[in-house]
Order: structure tokens, then C-alpha cells, then sequence
């Protein structure tokens, strides 16, 4: 319980924060949404700082700074994904992809699942795959391109979780400072590398920042789940993160919700009530 509740947490926050990045990546190039909640999302960890401690050994920096590369593609490969949309169909995607690898390196540490696991963690990434087929009849189908980006984007979003989970455990919120400092940097000097493309519009700063303060959230969450927990199990329960996405999409959006979709719902409810026993 002492992992499943803040990787719980984690999930619903990268929800939301992926549904305003979404919205953000709309009204402006994905790059200037990007540069505010990047900055945003930093700002929220040199506050931790006082209060959660941090300390920048080798070690530390050198997987916050692969977690903030890694953090900084997964940024503007997401953001772009959800601007071309759908989000109900793309999200999801980003999940189960950002889902495999770290369960696979979290098995390959020693990880260990008891009987409801075993069955929890596969029916959890078959919530994944369900939720990810939402699109039916009537429904929107998302294109090529957007497919890939969202097959990136979750490459990415894999491999910061996974080198976060390497830094040391008693760095506190270093490696998320060292992360997101790194990431701060790569974003602003690609934007300022292509500045003249792109375009005049102004990004919804509220908007933009909201979803940095909520990733550096998840980011928190995620990291004290996987140091309480099996990195295995802690990662599929925050992919479940599109959950808040689609309904988010569906209430603000009025995007469909398809019934495969409501059963890969109620298929997470249930998983994650059986991890929760593991």
C-alpha cells in the first residue's frame, strides 16, 4: 500500500498533466508549450528541495541528467501526440509502451510477484491494450504519423521512469532537479534553434504551466512508489494513466468513449485492487 497509493496518485496526475499539455500543444507550437511547463515543472522541484532533501552525487547526476533528456523528448513527442489526436486513442498508446520496458527491467532486478500479482499485472496491461483500442465506429482513427509519435513518446516516457528508478534512493529530489534542469536546457536551446518555425502564436501560458507543476508531481510520486515498491508493479499502475486522459477528453473534449474502452476501465479498476495484495 505504501507504494500503490502515490504510484496511484502518479498515474492521475500524468493524466491530467498530459490532457493540458494536449490542449496547450493546440494553440501554439508544441516547443512553446513546452518551454513554459519545463521551467514550471523545476520551479515545483526547488521548492521540494527544503522539504523532501536532495543530494548530487555522481551517481544521481548522472541518471537525473539521462532522466532529463529522456524527459525532455517524452515532452514534446507527447504533447505533439495529444495535439494531433485523438487523445482517447493516443494516450493509451503511450502507456502500454511506457509501460514494457520498465516491467521488464524491473523482472530482470529480481522483482516478485505473489499470486494476485501474477494475475494483476498482466490484466493491468490488458486494461492498457483496451483502453488503447477505443476507437470504433464513428469514432476518430489517429494517423500514421501520429502513431509513431505516440510509439516514441512512450519509448521515452519508459526510459526517464527507468533511470530515475536507478538514481540512488537516499538522493531525495535530486535526480527530478538534475532531471528537470537538464531537460529545461535541451528545450530551450531547441527552441532557440527554431525559433523562425515556430509561428507567431502565443502558448496558453496558465494552461502550459499547470501541466508542468502536475508532471513534476507525477514525477515525485512515481519516484517514492518505485523506491517502496516492485518497479514492475509500480509502473504498470501509473501507465494507467491515460484513464484520466479519456475521461478528461470525453468531458471537456466530448470525444467518444468507445464500450472497449469502459471495459478496460473497469479491467484497471480491478487489476490494480489485486496488485494492491501483492
Amino acid at each position: 500500500m505504501i507504494a500503490l497509493l502515490p504510484a496511484l496518485g502518479s498515474s492521475l496526475a500524468y493524466g491530467c498533466a498530459d490532457f493540458l499539455g494536449g490542449l496547450g500543444a493546440r494553440r501554439a507550437h508544441v516547443l512553446r508549450t513546452v518551454m513554459i511547463a519545463a521551467p514550471a515543472s523545476l520551479t515545483v522541484e526547488l521548492l521540494l528541495w527544503p522539504f523532501l532533501g536532495a543530494s548530487f552525487a555522481p551517481a544521481t547526476l548522472v541518471w537525473g541528467a539521462a532522466s532529463g533528456v529522456a524527459s525532455a523528448a517524452a515532452f514534446a513527442l507527447l504533447y505533439r501526440t495529444l495535439a494531433i489526436g485523438p487523445m482517447n486513442v493516443l494516450s493509451p498508446v503511450t502507456a502500454l509502451v511506457s509501460a514494457v520496458l520498465p516491467v521488464a527491467v524491473g523482472l530482470f532486478e529480481g522483482g516478485h510477484l505473489g499470486p494476485a500479482g501474477l494475475i494483476g499485472l498482466p490484466l493491468a496491461l490488458a486494461a492498457v491494450v483496451l483502453v488503447s483500442a477505443g476507437h470504433g465506429a464513428g469514432g476518430a482513427r489517429p494517423s500514421r504519423t501520429a502513431l509513431l509519435l505516440a510509439l516514441g513518446a512512450g519509448a521515452a516516457i519508459a526510459l526517464q521512469l527507468v533511470f530515475l528508478h536507478q538514481a540512488p534512493s537516499d538522493s531525495g529530489v535530486g535526480p527530478l532537479i538534475t532531471g528537470r534542469a537538464v531537460s529545461s536546457v535541451v528545450t530551450l536551446a531547441a527552441a532557440g534553434l527554431m525559433y523562425r518555425r515556430l509561428g507567431p502564436e502565443k502558448p496558453a501560458y496558465a494552461m502550459s504551466a499547470a501541466a508542468g507543476v502536475l508532471d513534476s508531481v507525477a514525477n515525485l510520486l512515481f519516484l517514492l512508489a518505485a523506491r517502496g515498491g516492485d518497479l514492475a508493479v509500480v509502473a504498470v499502475i501509473t501507465a494507467l494513466y491515460p484513464a484520466g486522459t479519456v475521461l478528461l477528453a470525453r468531458g471537456v473534449l466530448a470525444e467518444r468513449i468507445h464500450r472497449g474502452q469502459l471495459v478496460g476501465l473497469g479491467a484497471a479498476a480491478v487489476a490494480v485492487g489485486l496488485l494492491a495484495l501483492t
